[in-house]
């Protein structure tokens, strides 16, 4: 039986992914009854943010969604499709622009691409005045720039899916952005930097989440049908994170399920 003392909102979940085909309405199910109450669905592209933001609106007091274009799809991303994700991004539950950002690793849209489909992506947060949910890899120097330029005058934002430096975790600090913290903080091979580092987060300023169906913690014991990863195992993360922070449980529920409500105002999204 789940502590339904704490409560737990998963800001990543991509429940759009075809893994989850069969069985989403059960995977948001229980996951709502381990706790997790409140599930922000990951908008990586227009075709994607307009599943997610439909998921949403049929649990209105559990779901929400993000909209946006990831840097490895910004050469599709269009006039016509901005206009999309404005209308999207003006419903009550579409909460956040993004999954947007820089990702100079793969370039699977070429740099250029990519820094104009975040720009377009930056003005539009602006416009709406709605909060980021940020991806970056390998890219720090030049989202730091774009961002300096125009956090100023967005209602914040989070590095979602931290898994950078502490010089990195400062810096976003630094601008008034969140930090996400998902599954890689439980995997002894990639996540000890991070695992040393989260304590460093202020109370005020850390979020959770799983970015299911990826980054399953490596941890779990037993390990998950498929390896899938869902929103129902962010309390095993939050247990991780916690114990290297020194809190509670409790503590980290607490302060986690607020940030999430103030970032992205979910308590006024219905």
């Amino acid at each position: 039986m789940a502590n339904m003392t704490h409560q737990w909102v998963d800001i990543g979940i991509n429940l759009t992914n075809k893994r989850y085909d069969k069985d989403r309405d059960s995977v948001v199910t229980s996951a709502i009854a381990g706790g997790v109450t409140k599930l922000i669905i990951t908008g990586t592209n227009v075709k994607e943010s307009q599943a997610a933001s439909k998921i949403a609106q049929s649990q209105p007091t559990h779901l929400y969604a993000t909209a946006g274009c990831h840097p490895h799809d910004s050469s599709s991303l269009n006039e016509s499709g901005l206009q999309v994700l404005k209308t999207l991004l003006e419903l009550p539950n579409v909460v956040a622009v993004g999954e947007c950002g820089l990702d100079f690793n793969r370039n699977f849209s070429t740099p250029e691409e990519q820094i104009a489909a975040f720009t377009a992506q930056l003005e539009l947060a602006t416009d709406v005045q709605k909060p980021l949910f940020l991806h970056e890899r390998d890219a720090f120097d030049t989202q730091q720039s774009l961002l300096q330029k125009y956090l100023p005058k967005i209602p914040g934002g989070v590095a979602h899916c931290f898994t950078g430096s502490k010089e990195h975790m400062q810096a976003y600090l630094d601008m008034g952005l969140y930090i996400g913290i998902t599954g890689w903080i439980c995997d002894e091979r990639r996540g000890l930097e991070l695992l040393e580092n989260v304590h460093l987060i202020p109370d005020d300023r850390i979020l959770l989440e799983t970015d299911g169906p990826y980054l399953t913690p490596r941890n779990l014991k037993p390990k998950p049908k498929g390896g899938r990863n869902e929103p129902k195992f962010l309390p095993h993360i939050a247990a991780k994170v916690a114990q290297a922070r020194g809190q509670t449980l409790a503590q980290l529920s607490t302060v986690s399920y607020q940030n999430s409500c103030r970032l992205f105002r979910l308590e006024s999204a219905h």
